[in-house]
């Protein structure tokens, strides 16, 4: 199972020791500022279908986002 957690740069070296050091945890990575990005662009992405199935939100058809272009 893999979790993802936010934590403040000033604490991140103390949060990776401790990650690090517990015997149940395979692999503590940090991700990249790009990975981020993409990782946040995903999430937004993804709860905008979520709204979009729930009848909450319309979305943009594929001809109307070619049209923009």
């Amino acid at each position: 199972m893999k979790v993802l957690i936010e934590i403040s740069d000033k604490e991140f070296p103390f949060a990776m020791r401790v990650l690090k050091s517990l015997s149940f945890v395979k692999k503590a990575v940090p991700f990249s500022k790009s990975a981020i990005e993409i990782w946040d662009e995903l999430t937004d992405s993804s709860e905008e279908i979520r709204l979009h199935k729930e009848g909450k939100i319309k979305l943009k058809s594929a001809e109307d986002l070619l049209n923009e272009l």
